[in-house]
């Protein structure tokens, strides 16, 4: 099957393509630098000789990146797990539409426990902006990536979302290819995970049909990602006082390849997947006679509580919770050992934060949001 040409420019490489860009890959001495890092002590002659044997992207993540992010898991995790039990018919695609805490792992995770329960990885919407170097653009592409352009002018914004829908539709619907893509645009730095309406029209614009008949062909899965200890919290938290103190701050493209680092290479305690239904039966009942400016807050409401009730709650955040409101409703649920260790965590990762002008309480109260959140939204879905 052959893609149509107007998807060339954003689509994951087609897997005769790749021996070319393997060699590009290999004579480029940043990219052949980076994987020596990640890949310590295996000498670059193997690599590249086990690189030219893949012959499809799948091979590829098989050979390489299943590795990487289950070495990940081992040295940076207390464990990471999947429940998929409701969705049974692992034969057919859908599209996951999950919450953002992690620029690379949140996608990457989830593709490697999709293998490991007999399925094949996703496509994946990765923004451009995080393709710093010529070889992170070319990498991503090799692991089925599909590229979400930014910074755009208004127009060429809706052109580009209409051919990235016409191409996920494409990709589900002809491809039979499985999709994620986050709930919003970047990460939620709170915490506090609300779909966005804008990613919804984006899906809207692509298949035939209505609204609802375009996104029932999409298959919408809510997918919940909770981390135990998310290791770029500091960083989001620095980030909020740079922006309350200079509201014209814009990350630069080396603190995206920070947030990168140290999203991969810190301490993430336990990572749990949850999968909630697909969405079409309630999409099958909603009122079609509805206007846009009712149904699309309604669906986004409905992803949300798929995601927001399928939360997996760890002490952490009932004590973040119990100190944001200087109580103890929570208090059965953690002992004074837990509660000592998050606290212990809180006051390192305060340390962390280099500012000129520190306001170490305001700090605190961010890092501590970002822990209660997922508690309250959950309690809100649940109760």
């Amino acid at each position: 099957m052959e893609d149509p040409h107007e998807f060339d420019e954003i689509r994951p490489y087609h897997d005769e393509e790749l021996p070319v860009i393997y060699e590009e890959l290999i004579a480029d001495a940043d990219f052949r630098k980076a994987v020596q890092s990640v890949m310590n002590g295996i000498p670059v002659e193997i690599l590249t000789r086990t690189m030219r044997g893949c012959r499809t992207k799948l091979e590829f993540q098989k050979a390489f990146s299943y590795k990487i992010l289950w070495d990940i898991v081992g040295k940076y995790t207390n464990g990471l797990t999947l429940d998929h039990t409701a969705i049974r018919d692992k034969e057919i695609s859908y599209t996951y539409i999950s919450n953002h805490r992690d620029i690379i792992l949140d996608s990457g995770f989830l593709s490697i426990l999709l293998v490991d329960q007999g399925m094949d990885t996703v496509e994946i919407a990765i923004g451009d902006n995080l393709l710093i170097y010529p070889w992170i653009k070319k990498l991503v592409r090799i692991n089925k990536s599909f590229i979400v352009q930014r910074a755009l002018t208004m127009r060429q914004m809706l052109e580009s979302s209409a051919r990235m829908s016409r191409y996920i539709h494409y990709t589900l619907t002809e491809k039979n290819q499985s999709v994620w893509i986050a709930q919003r645009e970047g990460r939620a730095k709170d915490s506090d995970d609300r779909t966005q309406e804008s990613v919804l029209k984006m899906l809207a614009m692509g298949g035939e049909g209505d609204t609802i008949d375009r996104l029932r062909k999409l298959r919408i899965v809510p997918l919940s990602i909770s981390y135990e200890y998310d290791p770029c919290d500091f960083l989001k938290a620095k980030e909020f006082q740079l922006k309350r103190d200079d509201p014209q701050y814009k990350k630069s493209r080396e603190e995206d390849l920070l947030n990168m680092e140290t999203g991969l290479f810190g301490y993430k305690g336990h990572v749990h997947f949850q999968i909630a239904p697909c969405i079409n039966n309630e999409l099958e009942t909603t009122d079609r006679s509805l206007s846009k400016a009712e149904l699309y807050p309604q669906v986004t409401r409905l992803i949300d509580n798929g995601i927001h009730k399928n939360y997996r709650i760890y002490p952490g955040n009932y004590i973040a919770y119990d100190k944001l409101h200087s109580g103890n409703r929570f208090a059965d649920q953690y002992d004074q050992a837990e509660k000592e260790r998050f606290e212990t965590y809180i006051s390192g990762q305060l340390e962390k934060i280099d500012l000129p002008e520190k306001d170490t309480p305001f700090l605190e109260q961010k890092l501590l949001e970002m822990y209660a959140n997922p508690l309250i939204n959950f309690l809100k879905a649940t109760e």
